[in-house]
């Protein structure tokens, strides 16, 4: 026999199957029979019904064919969703990928690495739900709740000038006569000059409490001084009664902080603020002012960023998705930097390479087969995301924050009762993922091959 028919021979033998003994085929049903019936009863047989049911309508009597699907893309609140499933898809998983790759190279380079790796990925242990909850929590507009409005008020008052009464008024009364307060705005205003010596008061109401402090400053008569306008700014009224009304008397605090502006009549501005027993003083006046307290100060001073609200709601829905997932990107990615071939950076660094040059013609190609994976399975995750969308926007938020999975439960149960065109969003939403699906299995395929 020649050499040839022998290798052919050798290459027969160890191409060639044998046959499966009826042994073998039972023990084969008996380990993929329970998940094959598991997959066709909880995945197949939904996805059939699913699409069999969106030819239906509300009731599941009349066939109403693509009908369904047809409001699917007419309808203007499910072309919310659909531009919000394009937000997500577009900016969460690729923040989270970059968080995550920066975090894995951070490991490497400092000391405690197993702590910062336990602090990322801690909210991975927390549920969607229960991070929705913290995240709605910190972000309500009332300060004394929202701790992100907490920190914005804190920052604004730290930048502020002046104090803030808020709905102050003037004290009505004939003595007071030479202010008035107008209606519009709530600028109080002087209706006459005060020349160089005169004092000027200002008595107000309608002042809170709580915009007093719990310690004031009695108010101080304010002297009366050459070449300068003095006065006094107070609340004119004492817890429990007492007092002469328009009168500074025992127990009236002083009202700090306010800013007052006067007019001379050259055009020459000046600006005082009241101390914190209420006096103030233009000095240095040679001609009559006439004097304003602006609407500013009435005002309810810095307020909260309406987190919550339509225009923020999915920024802060996709902050809290990011929270949870960098520490999975940053695991994965980290997995992949310990497999990548280090004497190639060794290598770029002896030849004079810079440490940015390193990780940018390196190790980010070494690692961008670990991110495309990460990054589809984000897409993945992101396209049917519900939990978050439906717990942390208020009730006035929820349209503009609606995505595809949230409006597909909101149509079929909260409300719409129409499991037609539920089952019609759920086959679309099922179309957008299977690409994305198909790409990670050609991902893993490849790395799996390497």
């Amino acid at each position: 026999m020649s050499t040839t028919a022998v290798k052919k021979n050798k290459k027969t033998k160890v191409r060639g199957k044998p046959p499966m003994s009826t042994q073998n085929r039972w023990l084969l049903v008996i380990l993929l029979g329970p998940a094959l019936a598991f997959l066709v009863a909880f995945v197949v047989y939904p996805i059939i019904y699913s699409l069999y049911r969106s030819t239906f309508d509300s009731r599941g009597d009349g066939f109403v064919g693509i009908g369904n699907y047809v409001k699917v893309f007419t309808d203007p609140q499910t072309f919310t969703a659909f531009k919000n499933n394009i937000i997500w898809v577009l900016v969460a998983p690729l923040v989270c990928t970059i968080l995550g790759l920066i975090f894995a190279v951070l490991m490497e380079k400092i000391a405690w690495a197993t702590a910062f790796k336990l602090i990322i990925f801690m909210p991975m242990a927390i549920s969607m739900l229960a991070a929705g909850i913290i995240f709605r929590t910190a972000f309500q507009q009332n300060p004394d709740i929202g701790m992100a409005n907490a920190i914005t008020v804190t920052i604004k008052e730290f930048f502020s000038s002046g104090s803030h009464y808020p709905d102050a008024r003037l004290r009505a009364s004939e003595e007071f006569s030479s202010f008035e307060q107008q209606e519009t705005g709530g600028e109080i205003l002087s209706t006459s000059e005060f020349g160089p010596g005169d004092v000027a008061l200002i008595p107000l109401i309608g002042i809170a409490p709580e915009h007093i402090g719990d310690d004031p400053v009695p108010a101080v008569p304010s002297q009366a001084q050459d070449r300068a306008v003095t006065g006094t700014v107070w609340l004119d009224f004492i817890p429990g009664g007492g007092g002469e009304t328009g009168h500074i008397d025992a127990g009236k605090p002083g009202l700090g902080g306010i800013t007052i502006h006067a007019t001379d009549g050259s055009g020459n501005d000046y600006e005082a603020v009241t101390a914190d027993d209420g006096t103030f003083a233009f000095e240095g006046v040679t001609e009559p002012l006439t004097l304003s307290v602006p609407a500013s100060n009435f005002t309810s001073g810095p307020t909260g960023i309406n987190w919550l609200g339509p225009d923020l709601i999915t920024p802060v829905m996709i902050l809290a998705y990011v929270w949870i997932w960098a520490g999975f990107a940053m695991v994965m990615i980290g997995s992949g930097l310990s497999a990548i071939d280090r004497s190639l950076q060794e290598a770029a660094r002896t030849d004079g390479a810079s440490e940015w040059q390193v990780f940018r013609h390196i190790t980010v190609p070494q690692l961008m087969p670990v991110i495309m994976v990460v990054i589809v399975t984000l897409m993945i995750n992101v396209l049917k995301i519900f939990d978050l969308v439906y717990v942390i926007p208020p009730g006035s938020s929820k349209q503009e924050a609606e995505v595809l999975a949230t409006r597909m439960w909101t149509v079929s149960f909260g409300g719409g009762n129409d499991q037609g065109l539920g089952s019609a969003l759920a086959i679309v939403l099922l179309i957008l993922v299977i690409p994305f699906m198909l790409i990670n299995i050609r991902n893993f395929r490849r790395g799996g091959q390497r």
